[in-house]
């Protein structure tokens, strides 16, 4: 059968709904037949009611055969579409007693369903499927999973939610595309990638899902420059005298790419390589992951992060103008333009990862005065699951009572958080790195402290903030590409070598130095000939890469396992600097401000309490108060400090009349006292707010000592 090529058929109109109109997405392939002169919208041809596939799938038009096309055109051209008021209508609502047709624009047009699976079903406006949520606790919009433009978060035509993680919504538009993409062996949960539930549905609800491969696996020798392997000498001044396309392996003048991006490449001689296992990144690739917002902009012949440390400058020769041509690493290096220019607010990633979290809960029943040990139990439990949400439930040791309370989840993480930072599993006093534990080795406890990283980010809980920039650059990087710098030796003996070996001034107090240190220095593999005073640098380099990298490379990688639950680790290399703001920084300040617009009033307020909440709060601004603004939050809610993620619920204020401030840190609310003057509302609330922290202190020391 002969049919027109895709050009000829862009003007001859569909035989059901009268549109000549090319548009796949919406209205499926359109096909025309020049022997029987007939053209057919495959979905105007699929949804029309009155006819079936009679024959194989080559016969016709996609197994509908010619002559029950033309009766079933000679079917509709009798009924009149209820939306244009035009014959032709070939598409019937199957709901009962339900007498509307249309033709299948029209129907998509006034947000009919049409389903493409089992009899395929339509429904028009009245009468379409809907999905059904019993209780939407979601106040503000969220993210299409797809595109990531926010969305109201509640079912309707156009926005539809994944039936297997309930805190991923659509936009239908968006879904439709990446099915056609996609097809059938690749559609899926973009959280979950659960496929046959979430399939089930978006057929119920009209999404159509083409029997086929995916569109990227269709395209003939789609991958094949990933064979290719860029070999050409992009330094300024290329010292090969063969040229810069020679490539001679196993010698000075075999080409080394960049492992960052792979599209630029330089012999080994020309930027004074010793072997091609030394690590080499092209100017350009540098300047994008070591010179971008966070990060300490990079200066000549200094790798990041370097500033106290000199090294020579062989490895960052300037690379010449590239040639305007396509290489398989010029997609990496998009991406890398890519994490610099659009910029990610971290709240956001956090709250994409939460779409993570099902309904079902685990409780963990913590005791306060043992937080590391109970936290690690319940998370080694084999019933624990970090994708469940948490309830948490506060015990007490040796209680014979077996009594419980509820207790605060950003609580519970926020303690969990404080004793992390000082546990013997890091070392330094602000910025810390990994120490070197072998009992917590032994015990696996590098694992489950990234493991609580991760679920304490996507659960709520607070800011680290406590990572150095070296462990931070490790994590997203690789240690491979990071040197770290003095302020990273915790050790006072390891320090006070290095700061000897800089401050030499002659080759003579150099090797004494080294003399003095020999042991040391080949117990851990530094010893280096020295034949001029600026070795000192490299050997520096090597010590601090011994200590601060190398020696702890167990401890990193099991670490770094533990922080990949729920894809945490492959957000912070996606988005280093939103994740940066959080690991490397402690939260900014509270103020007056930030706490008044903090809390909510949720029932009828006093006017006058108000106006008291609010002079106290500046108050203890001003330092006219026994009490800060941490003081308040953890009183309220348990934490010091907002989460990057936001509180769940909104911190909350309630007027109670009542002698003394009550808060309840389940729910985030502070109940104030209505009182009759300021001075009462003042000394009631530093009352309060300063012996119950205390006491809970002076409990927590009293089990601990226990």
């Amino acid at each position: 059968m002969n049919e027109s090529k895709p050009g000829d058929s862009q003007n001859l109109a569909c035989v059901f709904c009268r549109k000549n109109d090319d548009c796949p997405n919406k209205y499926g392939e359109k096909k025309t037949k020049e022997k029987w002169n007939l053209t057919v919208h495959y979905y105007c041809l699929l949804m029309s009611s009155g006819i079936w596939q009679r024959g194989k799938e080559e016969e016709g038009v996609y197994g509908f055969l010619i002559e029950d096309i033309r009766k079933e055109v000679n079917r509709a051209s009798k009924l009149k579409c209820c939306v244009c008021k035009k014959n032709g209508a070939s598409i019937g609502c199957v709901a009962p007693r339900c007498k509307r047709s249309y033709h299948f624009p029209c129907g998509l047009q006034r947000e009919c369903i049409f389903q493409f699976t089992g009899n395929f079903a339509s429904f028009c406006w009245d009468h379409r499927p809907v999905q059904i949520i019993t209780s939407n606790n979601y106040r503000e919009s969220l993210p299409c999973t797809i595109c990531l433009e926010f969305i109201e978060p509640i079912p309707s035509y156009n926005v539809l939610r994944s039936p297997c993680c309930k805190n991923a919504w659509f936009h239908r538009d968006c879904l439709q595309v990446q099915a056609i993409n996609a097809g059938v062996f690749f559609f899926r949960c973009t959280i979950c990638n659960n496929s046959d539930i979430f399939q089930k549905e978006m057929l119920r609800m009209g999404i159509h899902i083409p029997e086929k491969d995916a569109s990227w696996e269709l395209e003939e020798n789609a991958y094949q420059e990933l064979l290719q392997h860029y070999e050409r000498c992009d330094v300024r001044r290329c010292r090969c005298k063969e040229g810069r396309d020679y490539n001679a392996p196993d010698s000075k003048w075999e080409i080394k790419r960049c492992q960052c991006c792979g599209s630029s490449g330089t012999h080994l001689a020309c930027s004074s390589l010793r072997s091609c296992e030394q690590n080499w990144e092209c100017l350009e690739c540098r300047g994008i992951i070591y010179n971008s917002g966070e990060f300490q902009k990079a200066k000549k012949h200094v790798l990041p992060n370097s500033n106290n440390v000199g090294i020579t400058d062989c490895l960052l020769e300037e690379s010449s103008p590239k040639l305007p041509r396509q290489s398989p690493g010029s997609q990496s290096k998009d991406l890398l333009r890519q994490g610099s220019k659009f910029r990610r607010n971290v709240s956001t990633l956090l709250i994409e990862l939460g779409f993570q979290i099902k309904k079902k809960t685990k409780r963990l029943y913590i005791n306060k005065a043992n937080i590391w040990n109970s936290a690690l139990d319940a998370f080694r439990n084999r019933n624990f699951n970090p994708s469940y949400a948490i309830e948490v439930a506060y015990v007490i040791e040796n209680d014979n009572f077996g009594s419980e309370h509820p207790g605060s989840k950003q609580e519970f993480l926020s303690l969990l958080m404080q004793h992390l930072e000082n546990s013997s599993l890091f070392e330094g006093s602000l910025s810390k790195n990994l120490s070197l534990n072998s009992q917590a080795l032994k015990e696996n406890l590098y694992y489950e402290a990234g493991k609580m990283l991760a679920i304490s980010l996507v659960h709520g809980g607070p800011s680290p903030g406590f990572f150095s920039k070296t462990l931070f650059n490790c994590l997203v990087y690789g240690p491979e590409n990071t040197q770290p710098i003095l302020d990273d030796v915790s050790d006072f003996d390891v320090a006070q070598i290095i700061i000897r070996l800089n401050t030499a001034t002659t080759v003579a107090d150099l090797k004494s130095i080294i003399n003095e240190c020999y042991n040391y220095l080949e117990l851990i593999g530094c010893l280096r000939l020295i034949t001029t005073l600026s070795d000192k640098y490299m050997l520096v380099k090597d010590i601090l890469g011994y200590h601060v990298i190398q020696r702890v490379h167990t401890p990193f990688e099991s670490f770094k396992q533990g922080l990949k639950t729920l894809g945490v680790l492959e957000k912070i290399q996606a988005y280093p600097e939103a994740f940066c703001s959080i690991l490397c920084h402690k939260p900014e300040s509270l103020s007056a401000k930030i706490l008044s617009e903090l809390f909510t009033v949720h029932t009828l307020p006093d006017v006058k309490a108000l106006g008291f909440w609010n002079s106290y709060l500046q108050a203890v601004e001003d330092g006219k108060s026994t009490t800060t603004m941490e003081d308040i939050l953890i009183f309220a809610t348990g934490c010091s400090s907002i989460p990057p993620a936001g509180f769940k619920p909104t911190p909350s204020i309630e007027c109670l009349h009542v002698d003394f401030p009550v808060g309840n840190k389940c729910n985030n609310c502070l109940a104030i006292p209505i009182t009759n003057t300021y001075k009462e509302f003042q000394e009631n609330m530093d009352f309060t707010i300063r012996n119950t922290l205390r006491l809970e202190k002076e409990e927590s020391s009293h089990y601990i000592g226990h």
